[in-house]
């Protein structure tokens, strides 16, 4: 069950890697109003793909060792913590309904989007107790 926990707790480093990369692709583009191009769609693409990853390790622990009461946080600091990011994860995956917009308009909304997620992402980390940002793995 540790190493659910540690992978959860690792995966969040590139998930903010990632998210960073493309907040800095999505702003170059939307400001040079660039066409959209394969780096931005691997960009987002990817950033979804990482937070559908942490949300499955996340749910394996939650449900397998999180849901009950048995040591670590208390029952309503993981509910919130599990709301949080749900919602965070959706709109993770808003760039990817603006396919058919013009090249400006996705790179603002998939900007917008990746930044209201990881602000979710940061809602949810804090629903937690203690500081779980300064830890490598989260234990």
């Amino acid at each position: 069950m540790n190493l659910i926990l540690t992978l959860h707790s690792l995966l969040r480093w590139a998930v903010v890697l990632v998210a960073l990369a493309a907040i800095f692709q999505f702003s170059l583009g939307w400001a040079q109003k660039r066409h959209y191009d394969s780096l931005s769609r691997a960009l987002a693409s990817a950033f979804g793909a990482l937070m559908d990853s942490q949300l499955l390790f996340g749910l394996l622990y939650f449900f397998w060792n999180g849901a009950s009461f048995s040591g670590g946080f208390a029952l309503r600091h993981r509910w919130e913590h599990l709301a949080l990011m749900l919602v965070a994860v959706l709109v993770a995956h808003l760039p990817s309904r603006w396919k058919s917009a013009p090249s400006p308009l996705r790179y603002r909304n998939g900007l917008f989007a990746i930044l209201f997620s990881l602000l979710l992402v940061v809602a949810g980390v804090f629903a937690l107790p203690g500081n779980r940002w300064l830890t490598i793995f989260g234990l």
